[in-house]
């Protein structure tokens, strides 16, 4: 990373990742079950 002088936070970069993982897994299994829905009323 380039050196631009300023002090960075890691704690507050962990708890942006940590948000952004837990974003990403719950999109994921709405995904999910929004796919099986849909399966799910096409088949019948």
């Amino acid at each position: 990373m380039a050196d631009t002088g300023e002090i960075t936070d890691i704690n507050e970069h962990q708890a942006t990742y940590g948000g952004f993982t837990a974003m990403m897994t719950w999109g994921t299994a709405a995904a999910v079950a929004l796919a099986a829905l849909v399966v799910f009323l096409i088949a019948t």
